[in-house]
């Protein structure tokens, strides 16, 4: 048994700091994935990825430091591709009804293929002392707000808004999310199609934008 453990212990000592760096990492996915942030522990996760706990603290010093690595990274990722694919556009052409319907869905698609990611996110705020506010640690979220409420006061030409475009982006984006997220809880079975939702969010969104 002794002998065994030794084995085991070179072995770990052999490894690179970029082996175990991505061993913790993945390992570190699949646990949030399967587990949630309040059922995964780093227990598991040094087991999942054949290292210790003592050099899981050595590297990312806290369960929700690792979590930030595994989920807020590939999150801030997808969010920045997505402002660099669709939010380069001039203002005009953002807002027509063309562009404004493939935007909204693309968000639809985005937050449906992500909604495991950012369940967790919610879940890590609930859970987690000093991860309040963890979205905002989210920091090309901001950027895609940012482009969002510049394009619509852009189109605007200096005319005085309804709604701050500051808070109609965040409204136009809170209304996608909850509606992918909550789906179930909020639509009863039959009651729409996946193609009826997403084109009654589009025009949903489509008209508050128009109405400014």
């Amino acid at each position: 048994m002794k002998s065994k453990k030794r084995a085991l212990a070179s072995k770990r000592k052999r490894r690179s700091a970029d082996d175990i760096l991505n061993r913790i990492v993945r390992a570190a996915a699949e646990e949030f994935k399967r587990c949630g942030y309040a059922g995964t522990t780093t227990a598991a996760i040094a087991s999942r990825a054949d290292v210790t706990e003592a050099q899981l603290f050595r590297y990312f010093g806290s369960k929700s430091n690792l979590f930030g690595e595994t989920v807020f990274k590939p999150i801030d990722q997808h969010f920045l591709n997505f402002v660099n694919a669709h939010m380069g556009a001039d203002a005009n052409t953002f807002y027509s009804k063309k562009m404004t319907r493939l935007y909204t869905s693309e968000l639809q698609h985005f937050i449906r293929d992500n909604s495991r990611m950012l369940t967790s996110l919610v879940v890590a705020q609930t859970y987690q002392v000093g991860t309040a506010h963890a979205v905002g640690k989210i920091d090309s979220l901001a950027t895609y707000f940012d482009h969002g409420a510049s394009m619509m006061t852009k189109r605007l030409n200096k005319k005085k808004p309804k709604i701050d475009p500051k808070l109609l982006v965040r409204l136009a984006f809170i209304s996608v999310l909850a509606s992918i997220m909550f789906k179930d809880w909020i639509f009863p079975a039959g009651l729409a199609s996946e193609e009826d939702l997403e084109a009654g969010i589009n025009d949903f969104i489509l008209a508050g934008i128009r109405a400014n």
